[in-house]
């Protein structure tokens, strides 16, 4: 296990190079050095002088890639890319545009986004595979039937309708929480609810749907087959066989999730004024902050990365038989 968890650490050295020159490239092919000062100093007819001072003063008047000018190593270290980008493997996410902290804003805001993620996936998680195991076990019924088509009802409708619904049914005509904003402290619930509620609802369409199937799999096997001819019940065979080894699929979606509940949900934070990271990442870009992206999707590729090992871990705390060499 320890081999193989060096082998995927190691691994992963190239995979977040590529996404940082991915990232990089993407960024500066659709603005330069020259647009991003124009859109910082907020003047359409800036002058070529404070442009090039805006550039030296962030250390945008480097070559991008390759600095033909310099001597050795420095052919490459003294580039925007080297400067900008490749201090984020030592957790140096510098400054964003505006002078703040980017470490900072990250520790400030993670707080309002685990507080909506963690409730909104751990609810989500039960209501899903519940319903499933419901849908499952009452299979081939009208309950199932309908069921289902409630479910494909539910994943066909886009999830900014059932945020702009939520808003407009529950805070404005209702009246029952803000409609949008946020605070910090025990008073946060009533910011709190409507988008947890919202982003529960809004997936049990297709997690319940996915569940169903699984579990559903799971109960044609020989070994379910097995344990009915020895008579056990339909609810023991249903919790203690097929739930318990139907969690290798379900841990593949819910693991992976689980470090990206960080990065905070970009459509639900902007909607209700959550100041998380999700708000966080859609304002810089919006303001062309190459600082504040760069780092957010860094971030979010570790993340992912970490959960693809956590994933294969959970793998052999559910299945003995999994052994990675």
């Amino acid at each position: 296990m320890l081999a193989y968890l060096l082998r995927r650490l190691l691994y992963a050295i190239p995979i977040l190079i590529g996404v940082n020159l991915l990232t990089f490239a993407l960024f500066f092919v659709v603005n330069t050095p020259d647009d991003m000062a124009r859109m910082q100093l907020g003047v359409k007819r800036v002058t070529p002088e404070a442009i090039a001072k805006w550039k030296a003063e962030r250390g945008y008047d480097a070559p991008l890639f390759w600095n033909g000018e310099a001597a050795g190593l420095e052919k490459a270290t003294r580039t925007i890319f080297f400067t900008k980008s490749a201090r984020l493997f030592v957790g140096d996410f510098g400054a964003a545009e505006d002078g703040r902290d980017i470490a900072t804003e990250i520790r400030t805001r993670m707080g309002p986004s685990l507080a909506i993620a963690i409730p909104t996936f751990i609810l989500g998680l039960l209501v899903t595979v519940s319903l499933a195991l419901l849908l499952a076990f009452f299979r081939a019924t009208a309950l199932d039937f309908w069921g289902v088509v409630a479910c494909v009802a539910m994943m066909s409708i886009s999830g900014l309708f059932y945020i702009i619904g939520g808003q407009w049914l529950i805070s404005k005509v209702w009246r029952l929480v803000p409609i949008s904003g946020y605070v910090e402290g025990l008073d946060a619930w009533k910011f709190l609810l409507l988008p947890v509620a919202i982003g529960v609802v809004a997936g049990i369409g297709s997690s319940a749907r996915w569940y169903r199937t699984i579990f559903l799999e799971e109960m044609g096997k020989d070994y379910v087959r097995t344990a009915r001819a020895k008579g056990l019940s339909e609810s023991v065979v249903m919790f203690r066989h097929v739930l318990r080894n139907a969690m290798i699929p379900i841990l593949t979606g819910v693991v992976v999730v689980i470090p990206l509940l960080f990065m905070g949900s970009l459509l639900t934070e902007s909607f209700f004024g959550i100041p998380g990271l999700g708000s966080y990442t859609i304002d810089a870009i919006n303001a062309q902050d190459f600082a504040v992206v760069r780092s957010m999707v860094f971030i979010g590729s570790v993340l992912y990365i970490a959960g693809l090992i956590l994933t294969d871990i959970s793998y052999t705390l559910v299945d003995p038989r999994i052994r990675f060499d």
